[in-house]
C-alpha cells in the first residue's frame, strides 16, 4: 500500500495532531496543503473539512479517526493505551480538548488574533474579550490535568497530549494567554518539554501568512 497522504492547512491546530501522531508511529506519508472545502478535500471528508486522509483506497476524515487508524494499522508505540481505564482516559481528554478547550481557546479568542475578519484586519476585540473569563478557567483546568505527572494521561505521551499541545503552543503565542500561561508553571513546564520531544519539534507549522 502507498504511504498516507494528509491534506490540510500545516497551520491547523488538527492537521498538526495527526502530523505528531504520524510521527510517534514513524509512518511516512505526504502533507499535501489544502484548504477546507477544496475539491480535494471535498472528496475525502465528508462534509469538506480539514485534515483528511487517503491511504490506498482508505479515506478518512476527522482528527480523531484518522490517529485511530495510525495507532492501529502500523507498529510502534502505542497512544492510546491498550488497557481499558487508561485508554478511556485518553478518549475523556481528547473529547474535553475538542469539545471544551478548542472552541473557546481557539475557534473565538486565537481566531480573534489570526483570522478576526475586522475590515482593517486589526483584532477583533468583541471576540477576544467575551473569552477571556471562560479562558483563564480552561487554563486553570489544563495546569491542574498535567502538574501531577506532565502528561494528560498517566506517565507516558499519549494521544490527548497531542491533541493539546498545539493548542497550548497558540496560546503561547497570544497576549493574555500567553500571560496567564507564564504564570501557569505545570503547563508551561508541560509545553517546553514536550516542544523538545522529536515528533512535536519536526512537526511545527511554519506561522501564518503575514504573521
Amino acid at each position: 500500500m502507498s504511504d498516507i497522504e494528509l491534506f490540510g492547512a500545516p497551520q491547523s491546530n488538527y492537521v498538526w495532531v495527526c502530523r505528531i501522531a504520524l510521527a510517534e508511529k514513524g509512518v511516512a506519508y505526504t502533507l499535501t496543503p489544502a484548504m477546507a472545502h477544496s475539491p480535494p478535500v471535498q472528496a475525502l471528508h465528508p462534509t469538506g473539512k480539514i485534515p483528511a486522509m487517503r491511504h490506498g483506497d482508505h479515506v478518512l476524515g476527522e482528527s480523531k479517526a484518522i490517529c485511530t487508524y495510525v495507532d492501529r494499522a502500523f507498529p510502534g508505540p502505542s497512544l492510546i493505551p491498550d488497557e481499558p481505564f487508561a485508554a478511556s482516559q485518553v478518549e475523556q481528554w481528547v473529547s474535553i480538548v475538542n469539545t471544551f478547550v478548542d472552541p473557546l481557546c481557539v475557534r473565538q479568542y486565537l481566531r480573534g488574533y489570526f483570522f478576526p475578519g475586522t475590515p482593517d484586519g486589526s483584532p477583533d476585540r468583541a471576540a477576544i474579550d467575551a473569552a477571556l473569563p471562560e479562558l483563564q478557567k480552561r487554563i486553570a483546568l489544563l495546569e491542574r490535568a498535567v502538574a501531577p505527572t506532565g502528561h494528560l494521561v498517566g506517565e507516558a505521551f499519549t494521544l490527548a497530549d497531542a491533541f493539546l499541545l498545539p493548542i497550548v503552543f497558540y496560546l503561547g503565542k497570544a497576549p493574555e494567554s500567553g500571560a496567564i500561561l507564564v504564570a501557569s508553571p505545570a503547563l508551561s513546564a508541560y509545553l517546553e518539554r514536550h516542544l523538545a520531544r522529536p515528533s512535536v519539534a519536526a512537526t511545527v507549522p511554519p506561522p501564518l501568512p503575514g504573521r
